[in-house]
């Protein structure tokens, strides 16, 4: 069996100018792998060679620091006179690419999903001091064909700061460059921002804002010319779209998104237009995220720990007068109101009004489920709950769950505070 180091191979993924990307198999992890080697021949010319191994070693070395969920995770990397390649994460559902041409069009609502979760993943590389420099469809991959899951890949050509484009060669694909990385000026996020841009424009359109017959016409339209909106060529795009792929492209970075998080933003905010999805019940996982990030109880969380949680709750709508939790039954579960008012009442009577972002219920955990409710919570209105179960708790991170804990602490102290308040009032 053909063998890339202790990996066997299974077969070849794909072939690009200067490396070759195999499906391999780790015995030892007893797991499937994505392997990226280097051509021999490359390793063989001595004027390109230092560029590609600086390349390899970047991906490795930048990407391993990376944990996030929505970027690809590098497991090992070997890089010799004569052998050179990184092993990564295996991501079986292909990449964007598959979507960017006429016929093979994203629907809108999980397009916009898509680049959501990129914005998100992007915006912590660049907290970690990363910008990619090279964002294009052929480096987003998909989790399967048919989800909104992705993963981003290819961090080869990614610099710390902007200070590095000084001392590194002008990377990226000529087609997806922003004006000021064309220029070879120093660029930082707002790079990226352009490059996601242009990655939207051709998954709503089919093709590309600017097309060259050579890498110098591109460059001179990227620098000097306004593309059409996407809408005037394919006129159902909603103008929530044009607006965000416009604001993105922007040649001036100044009048372009200044944050990933604005960027976010405005897609999450085109999610909820009805125009999108007239008949969507359950909520998109942006729009999930966007709500969580809002509350003030997990604001000590994460990006990635957010995440952890969008997968592992269970979120449902309540018609007034439902009956979340009753008093006397057991529970092993907790719940965030996320919409509407519930009310919380012992023996008949009312001790509490939740609004959204208020936690209850998770007492429950801390007798493992054996414990009776206290008390009972019911909606006085349409409301949106998530619960999670102290199993699916159990599953997340050790650090979701200690500031799980600590805002636990948080909601009984000021219970406890009012409590007090009201004996003294008494």
């Amino acid at each position: 069996m053909e063998r890339i180091g202790k990996y066997e191979i299974r077969r070849v993924l794909g072939e690009g100018a200067t490396s070759t990307v195999y499906l391999g198999y780790d015995p030892f992890a007893q797991s499937e792998v994505a392997i990226k080697r280097l051509h021999p021949e490359l390793l063989r010319i001595t004027d390109h060679t230092t560029l590609y191994h600086h390349l390899l070693l970047n991906e490795a070395a930048l990407a391993g620091k990376l944990q996030h969920p929505h970027i690809v995770q590098i497991h090992d990397a070997v890089i010799e006179d004569n052998d050179a390649y990184v092993v990564m994460e295996y991501v079986p559902g292909g990449t964007l690419e598959a979507f960017t041409r006429p016929g093979h069009l994203l629907p809108f609502e999980r397009l916009v999903e898509i680049v959501f979760k990129c914005t998100r993943a992007l915006d912590y590389a660049y907290l970690q001091g990363v910008t990619h420099r090279d964002i294009k469809p052929a480096n987003i991959l998909l989790v399967s064909p048919t989800g909104q899951d992705i993963k981003i890949s290819d961090f080869g050509a990614a610099i710390f700061t902007a200070s590095e484009t000084t001392q590194t060669p002008n990377l990226g694909s000529p087609a997806y460059m922003s004006p000021e990385q064309v220029r070879e000026q120093p660029i930082d996020h707002h790079t990226d921002i352009y490059s996601l841009g242009v990655v939207m424009y051709q998954l709503l359109t089919g093709q590309r804002p600017f097309e060259g017959s050579n890498n110098a016409s591109l460059a001179y339209q990227i620098v000097h010319h306004v593309p059409p909106p996407p809408s005037s060529l394919r006129p159902e795009v909603p103008p929530e779209l044009d607006a965000i792929v416009c604001k993105a492209m922007q040649r001036d970075v100044d009048q372009r998104y200044a944050t990933w998080m604005e960027f976010s933003h405005d897609l999450a905010q085109a999610y909820r237009n009805r125009k999108l999805a007239p008949d969507r019940v359950e909520l998109p996982e942006s729009e999930k995220f966007e709500r969580l990030r809002a509350f003030h109880f997990f604001r000590e969380f994460s990006d990635v720990e957010i995440w952890e949680i969008v997968r592992l709750s269970e979120w449902r709508s309540l018609e007034v007068g439902t009956v979340v939790m009753k008093e006397g039954e057991p529970g092993n579960y907790f719940c965030v109101l996320v919409d509407g008012r519930l009310r919380v009442l012992k023996q008949g009577h009312l001790l509490n009004t939740l609004s959204p972002g208020d936690c209850f219920g998770e007492m429950a955990l801390f007798t493992a489920g054996r414990g009776a409710r206290t008390s009972s919570v019911e909606a006085t209105s349409e409301a949106c709950i998530l619960t999670i179960r102290a199993p699916s708790l159990l599953r997340a991170s050790a650090v979701c769950q200690m500031h799980f804990y600590k805002g636990f602490l948080e909601v009984l102290a000021t219970r406890l505070s009012v409590a007090n308040s009201r004996i003294a009032n008494d």
